[in-house]
């Protein structure tokens, strides 16, 4: 007996997350040989991350999470809504206040197995100038000319969990819509489908997520108007085409431990996820041809679920300098958290820029768990 849990059961649980991780892994490298059509850092939005608590923790969260934000980090958390309805929200300013992001999220429980969600999230830059037309036909500059537009980019995931027979599995999986839109200029439509699972023992958390598992699709389409494209020509710019932009599949990997501290309440948890992508080699901590893999962990501190301390790494990576000389960055996180019967108030304090580049930021988010409407 090791910790209540038996060295077989220990064995078997390991055994079962390595079969699954290998099984996505092999399925994964027919579709990784179109690495050297699809662009990396394809709809990075969507890896930015929702929900102060995650970003906290430096985003390693696949292995804990539960309710209405596990739709985003892993679907098959969403297995431990333990309300009629969960809800959440989060805005957040980026890169000195330029760019936006918001998102929402609303999480439904079908049954004592089953959960519903849907989560909607916007990232955009507004009020960016458009000098495309600053100079007249004349060849006069003329400031009144100079227009604004806004680039922002949409995603809908619809989500669906269930827990399996197999005591302490569950699983889930996303379907998302994406539109992104560059002003009046540019907009493409996307589909793509994520899928997760949970595993649970007495003391430890197992988590894997495949995002983009079927490769997403974006289709960009460009509207330009003659005289737009006549300055794209003048400037030795070529014109933009209509084409087909792919996600690859990326995996996550996490491993979650939670230890209590006395019998007072206080407790301590952290987790380890490893971010793998199959786009190419990356500038990560570890990074080959097609796969590259980036390193995230985090901890917490705190009294029951009322209140909570929180840090966390990500973006683990080498910067050069002007000199040529590299060193290690990394994206420091801290963050708190406080809960107050059946809602939960969550703050993140990141470093977008790592170490080297201070691009601080401030998250906020609200989440508010429902309990059935009386008749």
């Amino acid at each position: 007996m090791l910790n209540g849990i038996t060295l077989k059961s220990l064995k078997l649980s390991i055994q079962f997350f390595l079969s699954i991780l290998f099984m996505l892994l092999f399925c994964s490298l027919g579709i990784t040989q179109l690495d050297k059509i699809a662009p990396k850092y394809s709809n990075e939005f969507l890896a930015i991350g929702v929900g102060a608590e995650a970003i906290g923790k430096g985003n390693s969260i696949i292995s804990q999470v539960e309710g209405v934000n596990a739709a985003y980090w892993n679907p098959s958390g969403l297995t431990q809504t333990n309300k009629w309805l969960d809800a959440s929200l989060m805005h957040a300013n980026y890169f000195g206040g330029i760019a936006k992001y918001d998102y929402f999220g609303v999480a439904h429980t079908l049954d004592k197995r089953s959960t519903i969600a849907a989560s909607v999230i916007r990232f955009a830059v507004d009020d960016i100038p458009n000098t495309t037309q600053l100079i007249d036909q004349q060849g006069n500059i003329d400031y009144d000319r100079i227009t604004t537009f806004t680039a922002a980019d949409y995603a809908v995931l619809l989500s669906y969990a269930r827990k399996t027979k197999l005591k302490g599995l569950s699983v889930g999986g996303n379907f998302k819509i994406i539109n992104r839109k560059v002003g009046d200029f540019a907009k493409s439509w996307g589909f793509g489908i994520d899928a997760g699972l949970q595993y649970f023992t007495e003391k430890w958390k197992f988590g894997l997520v495949a995002r983009d598992v079927s490769t997403t699709f974006n289709a960009w389409f460009f509207t330009l108007d003659e005289e737009t494209k006549q300055v794209f020509l003048n400037t030795g710019n070529l014109l933009p085409e209509n084409g087909l932009e792919l996600t690859l599949p990326r995996f996550l990997i996490g491993v979650y431990r939670k230890f209590t501290i006395g019998s007072k309440g206080i407790y301590f948890s952290n987790e380890l996820n490893l971010d793998l992508t199959t786009d190419g080699k990356r500038n990560t901590l570890i990074k080959s041809d097609p796969f590259s893999i980036s390193p995230q962990y985090g901890i917490e501190i705190g009294y029951k679920k009322l209140f909570c301390v929180r840090s966390g790494l990500t973006n683990v990576q080498y910067i050069e300098d002007l000199e040529g000389t590299k060193q290690l960055n990394v994206q420091p996180n801290i963050g708190l958290g406080v809960s107050i019967k059946n809602i939960k108030l969550d703050y993140a304090y990141t470093n977008m820029g790592g170490i080297s580049i201070a691009l601080y930021s401030h998250i906020l988010s609200v989440r508010i768990k429902l309990n059935p409407p009386k008749k």
